[in-house]
């Protein structure tokens, strides 16, 4: 029996500024874009891995959630505490450099981590955590 992740899920607080960093600076394929109420679902994902992709969504639209409720989910967002997410690449350093080129947020210049791995890190426009590390 074979299992894979097939969709991970990221809260975006501005549609066009996801796919400025996910597509435009990242590289990834837009799979979906869907609109409902005002409000945008995105899938993205890495070209020629179609079975792996990334839904970016608005967060915090559970209509079961308390306005305080949605509230503290966007202000852990900003600050970074609610969603991450972590890629490989084979080039850590050129994805580096070109993700500073395009004015991504940079958390942690590339390094070599005591536990054994290289990598570094940025924040999303929403917020969100991601560390890419030097795929073996």
């Amino acid at each position: 029996m074979n299992i894979s992740i097939h969709y991970a899920f990221l809260p975006h607080t501005d549609a066009d500024a996801a796919l400025a960093f996910y597509r435009d600076a990242l590289g990834f394929e837009v799979r979906n874009d869907v609109g409902y109420d005002g409000l945008r679902w995105l899938t993205v994902g890495p070209e020629g891995q179609p079975g792996t992709s990334i839904v970016l969504h608005p967060p915090a639209t559970d209509p079961g959630i308390t306005d305080a409720e949605r509230q503290t989910i966007l202000e852990l967002i900003a600050k970074g505490s609610y969603a991450a997410l972590t890629l490989a690449s084979d080039d850590l350093d050129l994805l580096f450099e070109r993700l500073v080129e395009k004015g991504a947020d940079v958390v942690q210049e590339p390094m070599d981590q005591p536990y054994g791995v290289r990598d570094c890190a940025f924040r999303d426009p929403a917020g969100n955590l991601l560390r890419i590390n030097q795929a073996a």
